[in-house]
């Protein structure tokens, strides 16, 4: 997986080119300089990715793999690292750890880097050791050299390439009639430099506070951005038409998470589905992640530059977010989920508020529900439905990025984007956090929190809820068994498409595309086929691909007659003539004058439903 520190001094790739942050210009936005050529550019972070000079590859596991023994050796390595990466000062800590644990003191080294690397609790188990006892020792010339040339060469601000400190340590052991070391024992000593060592050197302390500002415990306190993030759902005050024909459709649930400290919305996920954990690992994913290429996607032109994997996440106590998965992906990833306590109904008061503030909004939007009946009245929601799921979520992220986050907040005194900058970049009363860790392997994360499936291979492929997937990347593993049980391979599903599954290799450790076995078949989201289904069981029809897609298209074709009479039937009642129109209204007689016919003060509801 893999994450990496946005702050200057870093090395970072740019369209592949070797690059140094030089300042940060703002919570999505740094100038770097090309090292090669010294060109300096101004560019958004989500066109950074990490810049390696040789970085040995850890197992990146999926969780769901892993054995509980697995699951437990890493939630121990983690448990004995936990409590030293909240410190600054770390040597002392370490050293008690080890005692304490009868660990050597490399390993806790080697622990914390790699998880500093990936963020990933998981990756811990890529780091057993791997022996070395009773080979040759390197002589104490060499040492110094060695430890001298990292110092001089590495740990400076031009931070040199560690195929550049190889080669001078090389060059002084042969001045010296020494024997050169191996290149790996040099990366390794390297690798094992701690990166708070390696920004203090060459960046001095101050850089190294913005980098490695300890928590304020376990459950720590809204002390800062993303240190709690509170996540709640709710059904939507609003009924939403579908997208081929714009007929009214149902109402949508919403999962919404926001940062405590400056009242940010840090992302949010829409779907016609009762809330799941589903939905609130979609939700999460959505919060970490950049939105840059996500708000041009949707086509909102404005910033949202909330990103970076939170301390902690507070939920109330429902069975949607208790699931095993759920709290797994989340404690791989360094999330704490705290539950909400019994008799405590201001808990997650911050994100309710949230909620009520979306819903008077969208009181006023047509097709609206009210939240009170007697608001409603003779409003008809459903002839008044106009949004379709993918314009009320663009909708909904106008509002957030362009109002909500720009509004001040009563109980903060300004409003949540400057709350949020003053928490990053710091004030006069207190340092700034810092730039959140930059996840490389964004597919994975989204992919780590979406629903799963557990599948046998068989030569058609595999089957999900009646539908059959087919790729060739699933041939080698046609029948393949566990002892003499069918061996199962895990798949996850994106509920918005679910035209396409993704395979995970045990033997590559990645996932794959799979797409319907069938190509020809259309895209559909789980809510879509879910209501095919429902009409096929009420009419006792069975249940199988064919069917359901015929079905499927059957009454699309139903919905485009429908919506074609009904637009022919309103257009005559349009267009019958004035004067037909006036003797109706008095019985034939025709004794009123069109002075008399007043128009309806609100026409719209009668003829444009």
């Amino acid at each position: 997986m893999g994450n990496f520190f946005i702050s200057k001094g870093e090395k970072v790739s740019y369209k592949n080119t070797e690059s140094i942050i030089l300042r940060i210009v703002d919570l999505d936005t740094v100038m770097i300089e090309e090292v090669h050529t010294n060109i300096i550019r101004t560019v958004k972070i989500y066109e950074l990715h990490p810049y390696h000079d040789f970085s040995p590859e850890a197992p990146e596991y999926e969780i769901k793999t892993l054995s509980e023994d697995k699951w437990r050796i890493a939630q121990k390595r983690y448990d004995i690292i936990e409590p030293i990466l909240r410190e600054k000062k770390k040597r002392k800590l370490i050293m008690e750890a080890s005692v304490r644990n009868s660990i050597s003191v490399p390993t806790i080294y080697r622990w914390i880097k790699k998880y500093n690397e990936t963020g990933l609790v998981s990756s811990l188990l890529g780091l057993e050791k791997s022996g070395g006892r009773g080979k040759s020792r390197l002589s104490e010339r060499v040492n110094r050299i060695i430890n001298e040339v990292i110092n001089d060469v590495y740990l400076n601000s031009s931070k040199k390439s560690i195929n550049k400190v190889i080669r001078i340590i090389h060059q002084k052991c042969t001045d010296n009639d020494l024997k050169k070391p191996h290149p790996n024992t040099i990366r390794l000593r390297i690798n094992n430099l701690s990166e708070e060592l390696k920004l203090k050197k060459r960046y001095g302390a101050k850089e190294a506070k913005y980098k490695f500002e300890p928590h304020k415990g376990h459950f720590p306190g809204a002390d800062y951005p993303l240190s709690i993030v509170q996540i709640d759902h709710t059904v939507v005050d609003i009924f939403l038409v579908d997208e081929q024909n714009r007929n009214p459709y149902k109402r949508p649930h919403i999962t919404v998470a926001i940062d405590v400290f400056s009242r940010m919305v840090l992302g949010f996920y829409l779907s016609f589905e009762t809330p799941g954990a589903h939905g609130t690992g979609l939700c999460i994913a959505h919060s970490i992640l950049p939105k840059d290429l996500w708000l041009k996607k949707i086509g909102v032109e404005e910033e949202w530059p909330c990103w970076g994997v939170m301390n902690t996440i507070h939920v109330d106590n429902a069975k949607e977010f208790r699931g095993e998965m759920l709290k797994k992906a989340c404690f791989n990833y360094g999330i704490n989920i705290e539950f909400r306590p019994p008799a405590t109904p201001h808990w997650g008061g911050h994100v309710e508020r949230l909620l009520g503030t979306f819903s008077k909004e969208i009181h006023d939007l047509p097709g609206t529900t009210f939240s009170d009946i007697k608001k409603r009245k003779n409003y008809n929601s459903k002839q008044k439905a106009s949004f379709t799921l993918k314009e009320f979520e663009k909708w909904l992220t106008i509002y957030i990025t362009k109002i909500y986050h720009n509004k001040i907040h009563s109980s903060i005194n300004m409003s949540p984007i400057q709350k949020f900058k003053e928490g990053v970049f710091g004030s006069e009363d207190q340092i700034g956090r810092g730039l959140p860790k930059k996840i490389v392997n964004e597919d994975r994360l989204k992919l780590d929190f979406m629903p799963f499936y557990e599948r046998s291979i068989q030569e058609y492929g595999v089957v999900i809820d009646h539908i059959f997937y087919y790729d060739e990347v699933l041939r080698k593993y046609v029948h393949s068994k566990d002892g003499k049980e069918k061996r199962k391979f895990l798949f996850r599903r994106d509920p918005r498409d679910i035209s396409l599954i993704y395979f995970y290799d045990p033997e590559l450790k990645d996932y794959f595309e799979v797409p319907y076995r069938n190509t020809s078949l259309p895209p559909m989201s789980i809510w879509e086929y879910r209501d095919v289904v429902r009409v096929m069981k009420r009419n006792k029809i069975e249940l199988n691909e064919d069917k359901i897609f015929e079905s499927y298209r059957e009454l699309e074709a139903l919905e485009q007659t429908v919506v074609r009479e009904t637009k022919e039937r309103r257009k005559k009642v349009r267009q019958k003539p004035e004067s037909n129109f006036i003797e109706d209204a008095n019985n034939g007689e025709g004794n009123l004058n069109s002075e008399d016919i007043k128009p309806f003060e609100d026409s719209d509801e009668i003829f444009n439903v």
